[in-house]
């Protein structure tokens, strides 16, 4: 998988061997090698945080998935698995405006 900004795909986290969705944030356009890919992962634990941005409406997720902002990770290209599909503009725009809230940018 060539993982690319605004994709959610499985990512192997190291988590119970298991593979989770997330959240491609890395741009496309950089001209740096690019050995890690910076991600959000997606979890079914809403604890009603403005740092979780809601993507239920999507037919690639479970009802109940939330983007998980403070849980921002890096990981290596390869961990990357599988393309679910990309996510709408609007639930890109909120998971960068949650990301701007945690960081005071």
């Amino acid at each position: 998988m060539n993982p690319r900004h605004g994709e959610v795909g499985f990512v192997d986290m190291g988590m119970a061997a298991k593979t989770r969705p997330g959240i491609v944030l890395i741009a496309d356009n950089l001209n740096a090698p690019r050995s890690l890919i910076i991600y959000i992962p997606i979890t079914r634990q809403n604890r009603g945080s403005q740092l979780e941005v809601p993507l239920g409406h999507l037919a690639i997720l479970d009802p109940q998935s939330v983007a998980n902002v403070q849980a921002i990770g890096s990981l290596p290209i390869i961990r990357f698995e599988k393309r679910l599909g990309v996510l709408p503009v609007a639930d890109l725009e909120a998971i960068k405006q949650a990301l701007r809230t945690a960081c005071v940018l």
